[in-house]
Formats: C-alpha cells, sequence, structure tokens
C-alpha cells in the first residue's frame, strides 16, 4: 500500500506507561524505518515523548481512547501542537492528533504486545487507514465535566429523598400519601420538628403553608406513628445532605451558566460557531427541551456543526441512528448502536416530555409509532428527531418551527380517510363519502 504519511507515531496508552512507534522514511535507500520507545505516564515523561515527536518531524500521531487514560497524553501533545481546528484530529503547528475507537484497529489475536499495538496504529496511520473521533475543544470537555457531574448529584439527591420517605414510612408517618413533595416548604418544617423532638401530630399539621392547610385533618393522622430518636438521627443526616447537594448542584449551575456568557466566539478554549447562549436559546424552542437539557446537550456535541457533515452523522455518532444489518438480501435487527449514553439519556428524557405535550409534531410522532412499536422504541425514535433537529437548528442558526400535531394527517389525507373509513366498517356501519365544497 501506498505511505500517505511520511512521518507518524502510533501510542499505545496504559494506567502507568505508554509505548510509541515512530516510522519515517530509511536513512538509507528503499524501506521505512521503525523506532519504538516506553515512556511512564508522568507528566515529564509524556513531555519528554513530546521532544522526540518533534525531533523526529511527525506530522501526525494515533492513539486508542483507552478509558480515560488517553485524556493526559492527549492533553500534553495538544498543548505541544499548538493552537488549531479540529477536523478528523486536531491539525497544529506540529502535528495531528488523532484518538481512534479501540474496535477499529483490533490486532490479530495471539500477536498482542504493547509494543506490536503502538506499531499496528503507526504502521495503519501511515496508509490513511484509521479514522479519528469528536474529541470536543476546552471548553465543551469543561461543560461536560461540569453537566455530568450535575447529573450524578442530581441522582444521589433523588436516591436521598427516597431514603427519606423509607425511613418515615418504617416510622410510620405517612406524610407522603398527603403532601405531593415531602420535601417541600411545609414537609421540611414538619421533618424539622420531627428531628427536633416534636412529636405531637397536631402541632406539626399546623406547620402546613399555603394550599396543604386544607388538608390539616390528614395530615394529623398522616403524622401519627412511631417516630423515634433513630428515626430522627437517619432524617438529620438525610436533610443534611439533601441541602449539601442543593448547594453543590446550584454552584455549578452558575459555573455552567458563566462557561456560556463568557465563550462566545472562536479563541483558544472554544469553537467557531453559534455562540454559546444563543445556541442554548434556540435549542430551548424545541419541543420537551429545557434549558439545563439543552445546556447538556451543547456540552455533548458543541456548537459547530461543521464536524458533522450531515445530522445523520451526527445520530451515528450518537448511537441514535437505526442499525444497518443486511446479510444475504435479509434484513437483521435494526437496533441502535452504542454511542454516547449521556446524550441519548438527556434526549429520551426530553422526548418523553414531548410525548405529554398537546397538538405538536413530536407528540404526534410519539403516540403515532407507540401504537405499532411500543412507547420505549417511540421514545428513541423522538430522541433521534430531536437530535436531528438541534443539528440543523445549530448548523443554520435558527429557531425550532413545530409542524403541528396535525402534521400526519395533513401528510397523506388519503389514508387518514381509508383508516377512519375501515374503522366505521369495523363497527358495521356503511359509510358514503360526499366531499364538501
Amino acid at each position: 500500500m501506498d505511505v500517505l504519511i511520511e512521518r507518524c507515531a502510533g501510542i499505545d496508552i496504559g494506567k502507568d506507561e505508554v509505548v510509541a512507534c515512530v516510522r519515517t522514511p530509511a536513512t538509507e535507500g528503499r524501506g521505512r524505518r521503525k523506532q519504538t520507545r516506553t515512556f511512564a505516564t508522568f507528566t515529564s515523561s509524556l513531555e519528554a515523548m513530546a521532544d522526540w515527536f518533534a525531533a523526529e518531524g511527525v506530522t501526525a500521531i494515533a492513539m486508542e481512547a483507552t478509558g480515560s487514560y488517553w485524556k493526559p497524553v492527549w492533553y500534553v501533545l495538544e498543548d505541544r501542537a499548538g493552537q488549531g481546528r479540529q477536523g478528523q484530529g486536531r491539525q497544529g503547528q506540529g502535528w495531528e492528533l488523532m484518538l481512534v475507537n479501540a474496535h477499529h484497529v483490533k490486532i490479530l489475536p495471539g500477536r498482542k504486545t504493547d509494543v506490536l499495538d503502538a506499531e499496528w496504529l503507526a504502521e495503519l496511520l501511515e496508509h490513511g487507514l484509521l479514522r479519528g473521533s469528536f474529541v470536543p475543544p476546552p471548553v465543551i470537555r469543561q461543560l461536560r465535566d461540569l453537566t455530568r457531574y450535575r447529573k450524578r448529584l442530581i441522582q444521589d439527591h433523588t436516591s436521598e429523598c427516597q431514603r427519606i420517605q423509607k425511613t418515615l414510612e418504617d416510622a410510620g408517618i405517612k406524610l407522603d400519601s398527603v403532601a405531593s413533595d415531602v420535601l417541600g416548604v411545609s414537609g421540611r418544617a414538619m421533618l424539622a420538628a420531627l428531628v427536633a423532638g416534636e412529636r405531637d401530630p397536631n402541632v406539626l399539621a399546623e406547620l402546613a403553608k399555603g394550599k396543604l392547610r386544607r388538608k390539616i385533618p390528614a395530615l394529623r393522622q398522616a403524622l401519627r406513628g412511631r417516630f423515634t430518636d433513630h428515626h430522627a438521627l437517619l432524617i438529620g443526616l438525610s436533610l443534611a445532605h439533601t441541602a449539601h447537594l442543593e448547594r453543590a448542584i446550584a454552584q455549578l449551575d452558575d459555573r455552567v451558566d458563566t462557561l456560556f456568557a463568557t465563550h462566545t466566539g472562536p479563541d483558544r478554549d472554544s469553537e467557531p460557531g453559534v455562540p454559546f447562549v444563543r445556541a442554548r436559546d434556540r435549542l430551548d424552542t424545541i419541543t420537551g427541551v429545557g434549558k439545563r437539557a439543552a445546556e447538556t446537550i451543547i456540552a455533548e456535541i458543541g456548537v459547530d456543526m461543521t464536524r458533522f457533515p450531515t445530522a445523520a452523522h451526527l445520530a451515528s455518532w450518537a448511537g441514535l441512528a437505526p442499525g444497518n444489518n443486511i446479510t444475504g438480501g435479509k434484513r437483521g435487527s435494526g437496533k441502535t448502536t452504542h454511542g454516547d449514553v449521556w446524550l441519548t439519556d438527556i434526549l429520551v428524557q426530553c422526548a418523553w416530555a414531548a410525548a405529554r405535550t398537546r397538538d405538536t409534531y413530536l407528540s404526534a410522532q410519539f403516540w403515532r409509532l407507540a401504537r405499532r412499536i411500543g412507547k420505549k422504541k417511540a421514545a428513541i425514535a423522538v430522541a433521534h428527531s430531536i437530535l436531528v433537529i438541534t443539528w440543523h437548528l445549530l448548523a443554520d442558526d435558527c429557531d425550532y418551527t413545530d409542524l403541528g400535531g396535525d402534521y400526519f394527517t395533513r401528510r397523506n389525507t388519503d389514508r387518514q380517510r381509508d383508516r377512519l373509513v375501515g374503522q366505521l366498517h369495523n363497527l358495521g356501519y356503511r359509510v358514503t363519502l360526499d366531499k364538501t365544497a
């Protein structure tokens, strides 16, 4: 095969050491020269590896996406390469970086070692047989860390709320049967009083606020139980933990808002395309997508859609495109592939939210598909539609225009007519249609 990259390097990454292979033209005659060295994963050792690459005149580097161990290697090489814009890799003053999927570069069974893996990567790279993965710019990486950590804290908060309800159930306190939100203003006041030692249900019920005061008689019954000091200790710890989680979530929200407000153009820590705040506002117009969901979507895919040639490329990268499995003329499973699970999760949540709206295109699509393939698969399909809409809004810098809940009826009125007539026939009616003027 032809050599497309004269000076390249492949890196096999581990937790404690990396193996690098550099392939360059031979000094005498034809052929290629191969050099392989092992470096520790300490920053000083990685910088020494970068110096070696620079001395050899390397113009392209490929590495496998091995857990999170590739990140410090990438960051050192990225800083050394200088500024640049990422296409399939990040092109800088010194070299192009390429992160590849380990499943795409498997070596032959029985011949796998770290040295052989590095040499195999370098050989594939020099022939142009590798395809780089999407590595977001620094500001998007920061947003990813913040939004993903925020989601984990929200999940912890939900778990703590469930733990409080479980403890109350053990104590015979049925507060959640009367109050819709146990951790609302009234619920927190009652729980704090219980922790402080108050046991009289009449006194506790009088702590109700607002509309909950209409249910004081029911509250008196719900707050009578066998609440002991043991339950007070558990509830007190849970309330303190939920308060800590809420402060942490609020702090993350503030940091995300700051990043969105301060990164509005192409620079070292940003990326070209639509400014972040405007992009978030664009996505907020989509049915079922709120402000925080829009921030999470942008944190996963960025705002520069030039790295995804079409909406289909973005859907395939996210793992929301239908599978393509045809052999021998027979079509196999169309199950979606594995992709960005964080992005898929938030899009499916938005799909369920859109399904609960009235007279909207996404709601009509959800219920139209749910009748045929079930609600879970319909939610995946609507999530795919939301992602396609997202690509167009960011690529064209425009707001979302809903097609309406009657879109599928308007698209094929004859089919809708025949379906309704068929239903009447099944009920035993004979139908004669006269078209109105």
